[in-house]
């Protein structure tokens, strides 16, 4: 999936998370991330914190790249 802002990026986590029976109290008590985070993070607040952000996506099993537009 190509994510271009950041309410593209919290709908892929949301929907992963939710693909996984994952609640964010769960994510919350897990990571130590508060659940307010979680929120506004699924829900493209765009000053989320990125290493918080990345990491949640790998705990997701997610993979994120940068490739050059263009480029496989």
């Amino acid at each position: 999936m190509k994510i271009a802002d950041a309410k593209s990026f919290g709908d892929t986590l949301r929907k992963r998370r939710k693909e996984l029976g994952y609640t964010q109290a769960y994510i919350s008590e897990f990571t130590g991330f508060s659940v307010s985070f979680l929120s506004d993070l699924e829900n493209g607040k765009p000053t989320a914190e990125l290493e918080k952000a990345l990491h949640l996506a790998n705990l997701l099993g997610l993979d994120c790249s940068l490739t050059v537009r263009g480029s496989r």
